[in-house]
């Protein structure tokens, strides 16, 4: 099933449901791009058609924000699961080391992927490839790759990577995955964020009582009161839903792989 937010289309799906997705996608070397919208975003994108169309884009568009699933209930739709960005790198990862793939981070200030790749090393040996920092030139949407985007694609094609995390930040690593993945043709790319600062140990997740509260949000702002602006978001968003009446609405009873592929 595909739920609509303010035009941004996120798939409900269990995290067991990703991971058989991933496991084939990998497996048949598919290209496959992993977005993960939150309330956050799907306001941004709510005024902003670019911004939309590439989230819709994605190959997996998954809730990764409890206003998501809290949006849908309160208009009876069944989106019961929230499938974080955090949560499906981790499951990457076992799947990689499983199974033999190779990874590939880029993302983060000078060192941070380096050092995440690092711990990685400890849980799962050999597994990363190659990584770089998030410190380079990048391009916008509509222009030509810079000659850095066109060096860490050349590495990642180079180290024949089959997941690639890219950290940096929305929507700068949608816009990278876009056309990285466009000129390279395959792999699992996952934009995720502040994942690889977590990987580092550099920043701490929630602790496990915050999240099964689904109140992670709540402890990044008691981390970072500065976050305060970015949080109203979310209420926001919900009193939009209750407003207004085609907020949020199922535009796909099933889930077809091969029609949710983006160009």
């Amino acid at each position: 099933m595909e739920v609509s937010f303010f035009g941004s289309r996120v798939q409900a799906l269990s995290m067991d449901q990703v991971d058989a997705y991933l496991e084939e996608a990998l497996v048949q070397g598919k290209k496959t791009r992993i977005y993960t919208p939150n309330t956050e975003i799907v306001m941004e994108a709510k005024d902003k058609a670019w911004i939309r169309d590439l989230v819709n884009s994605g190959d997996l568009r998954l809730a990764d924000g409890i206003g998501l699933v809290i949006g849908a209930k309160m208009k009876k739709i069944p989106l019961e699961e929230r499938v974080t960005g955090f949560d499906v790198s981790i499951h990457l990862l076992k799947l990689a080391q499983r199974e033999g793939y190779k990874v590939y981070f880029l993302g983060a200030k000078e060192g941070i992927a380096q050092r995440a790749a690092q711990e990685v090393e400890g849980d799962y040996p050999g597994l990363v490839v190659g990584s770089h920092h998030g410190y380079y030139e990048k391009s916008s949407l509509d222009q030509d790759l810079t000659q850095d985007e066109e060096e860490i694609i050349e590495e990642i094609q180079r180290l024949q990577a089959d997941i690639v995390f890219v950290g940096l930040g929305f929507p700068v690593q949608e816009v990278f995955i876009h056309k990285a993945s466009q000129r390279l043709g395959r792999g699992v790319w996952i934009g995720n964020g502040g994942v690889l600062d977590i990987l580092a140990k550099e920043q701490k997740r929630a602790p496990e009582i915050f999240i099964r509260l689904h109140l992670e949000w709540f402890y990044r702002l008691i981390k970072n009161p500065s976050r305060w602006k970015r949080q109203l978001a979310i209420p926001k968003f919900l009193i939009q839903v209750i407003t207004k009446k085609n907020a949020v609405k199922i535009v796909r009873e099933d889930f077809n792989e091969n029609e949710s592929k983006g160009n």
